[in-house]
């Protein structure tokens, strides 16, 4: 599943990544973005960009791109 689908509010936890570029993949794992680590979704703009959850007591706000680069699961 994708971050934009989940609800604010909800908790996640990311599961991989859904890109073949490999400096893609190491830029979100540089933002803390790396598998297993949970996250809570705080809001989504209206037209689903930027995205903004919060991860091990920071807030990180996430592009169309960046986001739909991640797989998650909810907890």
């Amino acid at each position: 599943m994708k971050i934009r689908e989940m609800k604010t509010g909800t908790l996640g936890c990311v599961a991989g990544y859904d890109t073949g570029d490999r400096s893609y993949r190491q830029k979100l794992i540089q933002m803390g973005l790396v598998r297993g680590v949970e996250f809570k979704l705080e809001r989504i703009a209206p037209l689903g960009d930027p995205v903004e959850i919060r991860l091990q007591g920071g807030s990180l706000t996430l592009r169309k791109a960046e986001a739909d680069a991640l797989n998650v699961e909810e907890i």
